[in-house]
């Protein structure tokens, strides 16, 4: 047994050597995840994310769909359900509304001047190659249970429900997306509703770590400098967990002139409170942790966090008029 595991991590180090950086936008991220995560995939049983199809590549980070090695059927978009695309498994627009960027222009805004945002956009564990038709009709909708749809991608078992924006993977990816979910919201310091917590914890604990999905992390790891830690099992999502917010920082440092946030804003990693300072993004008021009534009452849809209340002010907010 040791000697197969000395085999496997040797062949690991042979074929995943360890980049000196993360991506640092989407579209290097792709090549990358084909390249270093999903290189040998392709033909794999796991195949693409929600049906299972295999593909092959095509240039530098594309893919055309096999669907006779999964049954698949397009559902209206029959060239979009020939391709594979790269899903992130936390929609972009879901942790980009949690940015002032997007509030002040959406995704190109986000892109060009919130280098946090940019770190969540390339970050490997989010991507997954997919079926282009299916990811775009995943669209931004929150996973969860779906009942009375009826099959329709052919014999692909993830379903859409359209009307209650939802969407279910297939059972053998449940687990992955949501150990995935759970370190996205961790690292960036997201919010998450009671509901989505509970399903994905549902999910965590039904559909146990695969070892393509160990075998992922690793590869991954190689790349970002970290591995998942909801994967490893160092951490463990319970409810009303609080996020650690690991990536905010080392995301920020790593391009100040484009984040509209002063250099030393960012050092003041705590403000003088020495916690998280809650900003409402529909008054562009925030609250401290401490002598201000209104701290836990900031409805969680409307919720951005702050590190200081320098990095508050240099993003337009301005201290609520009741703190003490």
């Amino acid at each position: 047994m040791n000697r197969l595991l000395s085999a496997v991590t040797l062949s690991l180090a042979v074929i995943l050597p360890a980049f000196a950086s993360p991506p640092d936008t989407f579209t290097q991220a792709k090549v990358v995840a084909k390249q270093q995560v999903y290189l040998d995939q392709a033909s794999s049983a796991t195949g693409d994310l929600y049906c299972g199809c295999q593909w092959s590549w095509v240039g530098k980070s594309g893919g055309r769909i096999d669907p006779a090695s999964c049954g698949l059927s397009a559902r209206k978009q029959q060239n979009r359900a020939e391709r594979t695309e790269w899903e992130h498994i936390v929609p972009a627009w879901t942790f980009g509304h949690q940015r002032q960027c997007w509030q002040n222009g959406g995704r190109k805004q986000c892109v060009d001047n919130d280098p946090v945002f940019r770190a969540m956009e390339a970050d490997l564990f989010n991507l997954y190659p997919a079926v282009g038709e299916v990811n775009g009709d995943r669209s931004n909708f929150n996973y969860g249970m779906v009942s009375g749809v009826a099959p329709q991608y052919g014999q692909c078992k993830t379903r859409i429900d359209f009307q209650q924006r939802t969407a279910e993977p297939r059972d053998e990816v449940k687990g992955l997306v949501a150990r995935t979910t759970f370190y996205m919201f961790d690292r960036y310091k997201l919010n998450m509703s009671n509901q989505q917590q509970r399903l994905l914890m549902a999910w965590d604990k039904q559909y146990p770590v695969s070892a393509w999905e160990r075998q992922r992390d690793q590869r991954i790891a190689a790349v970002m400098g970290h591995g998942n830690p909801f994967v490893s099992g160092a951490r463990q999502w319970s409810q009303g967990y609080r996020p650690v917010g690991d990536g905010l920082n080392a995301s920020a440092a790593s391009s100040p002139a484009k984040s509209g946030v002063p250099a030393s804003a960012k050092a003041d990693t705590r403000g003088a409170t020495g916690g998280s300072i809650i900003g409402n993004q529909n008054s562009h008021v925030y609250h401290l942790p401490s002598g201000c009534p209104s701290y836990t009452q900031v409805a969680a849809k409307n919720r951005i966090s702050f590190e200081s209340e320098a990095q508050a002010q240099a993003q337009g907010y301005k201290k609520a008029g009741n703190c003490r």
